[in-house]
């Protein structure tokens, strides 16, 4: 079922031009929904979510200035000290967009603690989606959905990816995962 050029939706060609500025700098994985919308699931988003190592200020202003190149603009401010230092450095995530197209939006936080780590260390392309990017791992994303995030459109995304990946689901994987959410997410 991979899909073609095509068919290529906004969220698809949006990423896919994220990303590839991404990876020129820094290693990154895309979670929670757009994991499985790209997997195949209908039902709709406006943002995607994106996780980075913590990186130092100097690369992240290439980052920035090679988005802004690219025509991307961050919806907190232009300002990409203030990016760095008021936003993602104290855990925070920014957003950015197209220039005057306010959505989609790419939301990108710094990996946090050491889940996040193990995410990234984890990360996998999924050749269904017919996307050239990294995710974080199946079983991660079942893990997140169904043990910390709960909400309805959350434990679909999980049964959905079950069922379209039950070769990548590993039982154990995911009961070490939810047992690291729960001592460093929940306690």
């Amino acid at each position: 079922m991979k899909r073609s050029v095509k068919e290529r939706n906004i969220l698809d060609k949006f990423c896919n031009k994220f990303c590839n500025i991404i990876e020129k700098y820094t290693t990154y994985i895309i979670v929670s929904g757009f994991v499985a919308i790209s997997s195949g699931r209908a039902r709709g988003t406006e943002d995607i979510d994106m996780i980075i190592p913590k990186i130092d200020k100097e690369l992240f202003l290439k980052i920035h200035k090679d988005l802004i190149k690219n025509e991307f603009v961050c919806t907190q401010t232009d300002n990409p000290e203030s990016i760095y230092d008021d936003y993602l450095k104290d855990n925070s995530s920014v957003r950015y967009v197209l220039k005057d197209k306010p959505l989609p939006e790419m939301e990108i936080k710094f990996a946090k603690d050491e889940l996040d780590t193990y995410q990234l260390k984890t990360r996998i392309k999924l050749p269904l989606t017919g996307l050239d990017i990294w995710f974080s791992s199946i079983n991660m994303n079942i893990s997140f959905k169904e043990e910390l995030l709960k909400s309805d459109k959350d434990l679909e995304d999980a049964r959905y990816l079950r069922i379209v990946y039950p070769e990548l689901i590993n039982e154990k994987e995911i009961n070490k995962i939810k047992y690291m959410i729960k001592k460093l997410r929940l306690s």
